[in-house]
């Protein structure tokens, strides 16, 4: 008999399973926050739960179904997790500290679809989306290594789904986890901390905007017009950049006080990153009356089989001078571990590092 992944649960489901293993729905409660709160993973240090309990958990439940393969660590800090699913497809985790805050980058997805010609990970293909419980249960593995288990963050944690995989593509696990991850009885990390990136699934951002607790939105943009979107992004050939505007338009009119809606732009040196290019960009937002906007752009980090480089810094800070020449926030997303392979778009199960 496969044994319930409990990291996937709700607190209400938790309630639920309790029952269904014959005990009051309030250890289903206590149950959940061993799990989400204190991030305990073993049934036996479970100690205020009752010992019959704990024997019936370890029969039909698990709460850890990855296993950690790797951990890197670069020079500024960033770690970059491979652990395995049960089936033996790869999941990546990014930790990514700084001062003011520390910053996770999930994974929706086993590999990714998209075949976006500039990104690492699109050389994996789809492998297959994850569970609600894998998605939630990287958080809880970084966590723990990072503060042990139980051990709480010194100024909180920003998730963002960015790692491997099309989020929009596996959307009812998603959104799923959100919904583990934000309860205040568990993680309480709450959705306006958490910000979700899609290459352009349409459908899924119009019923994202309708959502009642929703994180943030970053959509990747990361060329201007069709015909370069098309070469780029394959994704446009479905969905072109009107489609997408349109979209982003309905998304806008939805924002919340003080949100903005974000664009991501990779730079690509002599392909994306002209004047022109930003010229076109600034026209494109302006003719879709996006005011509440601010764009990331990202010079492009490179690897193995990839046939692009980033622009020189002079480039990119023309292209960022233009935007805000025209009203549009721009910032530089610096890259951060560059060199263990965890950057934006490098993400594609690669070992052949040396493990910390």
């Amino acid at each position: 008999m496969e044994k319930t992944h409990l990291a996937g649960l709700t607190k209400k489901e938790l309630v639920k399973f309790a029952e269904e293993c014959g005990e009051p729905g309030w250890r289903g409660k206590q149950l959940f926050k061993q799990i989400q709160s204190r991030r305990v993973f073993s049934f036996d240090e479970m100690t205020d739960l009752p010992k019959g309990f704990r024997q019936t958990l370890q029969r039909v439940a698990t709460v850890s179904i990855l296993k950690l393969e790797s951990r890197f660590i670069s020079t500024d800090g960033t770690r970059r997790y491979l652990m395995k699913t049960h089936d033996g497809f790869p999941v990546e985790t990014v930790f990514i500290p700084s001062e003011n805050r520390d910053t996770i980058c999930f994974s929706s997805q086993s590999g990714c679809p998209l075949k976006c010609d500039f990104c690492l990970t699109a050389k994996l293909g789809l492998l297959r989306s994850l569970s609600t419980g894998e998605i939630v249960e990287q958080i809880l593995v970084v966590l723990n290594d990072i503060y042990g288990v139980g051990g709480e963050t010194p100024h909180g944690t920003n998730l963002v789904g960015m790692g491997e995989g099309e989020p929009f593509l596996n959307f009812e696990n998603l959104i799923k986890a959100i919904e583990i991850i934000s309860d205040g009885d568990g993680l309480a990390i709450v959705p306006n901390r958490i910000t979700i990136s899609t290459a352009g699934i349409v459908p899924k951002i119009y019923e994202f905007a309708k959502l009642e607790n929703r994180p943030h939105l970053a959509i990747s943009l990361s060329a201007p017009t069709d015909e370069l979107r098309n070469r780029l992004m394959p994704i446009n050939r479905r969905w072109n950049i009107e489609t997408l505007m349109q979209a982003a338009f309905f998304f806008h009119e939805n924002l919340r006080p003080r949100e903005k809606l974000t664009f991501e732009y990779v730079l690509l040196s002599g392909v994306n990153d002209s004047a022109d290019h930003a010229v076109e960009l600034v026209r494109l937002l302006k003719r879709h009356k996006l005011k509440r906007v601010k764009v990331n752009l990202i010079p492009h980090n490179s690897g193995e089989g990839l046939n692009y480089l980033p622009p020189d810094e002079k480039r990119v800070k023309r292209f960022k001078t233009l935007l805000e020449t025209y009203g549009i926030p721009a910032y530089i997303r610096r890259p951060r571990g560059r060199d263990i392979y965890a950057a934006c778009g490098q993400l594609a199960a690669k070992i052949n590092l040396n493990n910390q």
